[in-house]
């Protein structure tokens, strides 16, 4: 009976901290829902409201007539989409050809993208823009893409090289002897045992690059290059700020967010203990 109401208190005591830390996350999205469906004047009413006395769709009208939001999004679907589509292939190639060849310095490579990781990015900036200046990319979707993919790379080749590590050696030795080539033993067999790590991969990969400030707000110039964090982040003006325009904006930018995790959720959360021991 004893251990019967232990195992009672147990679980109220773990749906109790389950349920105050969904408060914590859930407050501020709705609150962010509900600003972006009001009127001007009334997301300066005192007390605030959390349901709208008017219910209006014009903050969401505005991000497309009012601003330039369309390119903004544009811009960051197509960064975002090729920096995460070249990354997570690197980084697989990257993965597979440390675990399953030989070569000299193996561990000091590891070790070398290991510690890429360990600047601050504002460091990086200026030896960033001397870079793109000099080839000519500043200022340009492609420049900033191979930046993205510079600081993505590391980490996801990191992660991808314990994900290969758990699949055995024995399956690349059977599928040659069986007349496979290596490519053919890396695409048709090794690949789709690590697809779990390849949508952990590319789900860190696309957050971080949609995510990303500071390099897009600095290096495009152009206003219709810049990149839908720093669309938004615009609308914060010198002497007022459109609150209801800056809600809807960031509820629409957290959209292809949402969505990615859902398609890529089994996937993700295999994922997670998929490298995490060693075989």
């Amino acid at each position: 009976m004893n251990k019967k109401r232990s195992g009672m208190i147990n679980n109220v005591l773990t749906y109790g901290a389950c349920l105050i830390g969904s408060i914590f996350v859930l407050v501020p999205v709705l609150w962010m829902v509900s600003t972006s469906l009001k009127t001007e004047p009334e997301t300066f009413a005192i007390p605030p409201r959390w349901i709208p006395e008017t219910v209006t769709l014009d903050s969401y009208r505005a991000m497309w007539v009012d601003y330039p939001f369309l390119y903004y999004f544009r811009n960051s679907i197509i960064v975002t989409l090729a920096a995460v589509a070249i990354s997570v292939s690197i980084s697989c190639l990257t993965g597979y050809g440390v675990t399953r060849f030989r070569f000299k310095g193996k561990e000091s490579f590891l070790g070398f993208v290991l510690l890429t990781q360990m600047f601050p990015s504002v460091m990086l900036l200026v030896p960033y823009y001397k870079v793109l200046n000099t080839y000519g990319l500043n200022n340009t979707l492609i420049g900033l893409g191979l930046v993205y993919i510079s600081f993505t790379v590391p980490f996801c080749s990191w992660m991808m090289v314990g994900y290969f590590k758990t699949v055995p050696l024995e399956l690349d030795e059977a599928a040659i002897i069986d007349g496979c080539s290596r490519w053919q033993a890396f695409t048709r067999i090794t690949l789709p045992i690590v697809i779990p790590g390849v949508s952990s991969s590319a789900i860190y990969a696309f957050v971080t690059c949609w995510n990303e400030y500071m390099f897009a707000n600095l290096l495009m110039a152009d206003e219709k290059l810049k990149t839908v964090s720093v669309g938004i982040a615009e609308l914060n003006g010198y002497y007022k700020i459109m609150w209801n325009d800056l809600m809807a904006s960031s509820v629409v930018a957290s959209i292809p967010l949402v969505i990615g995790f859902i398609f890529l959720q089994k996937y993700f959360i295999g994922g997670l203990t998929a490298g995490a021991v060693k075989s």
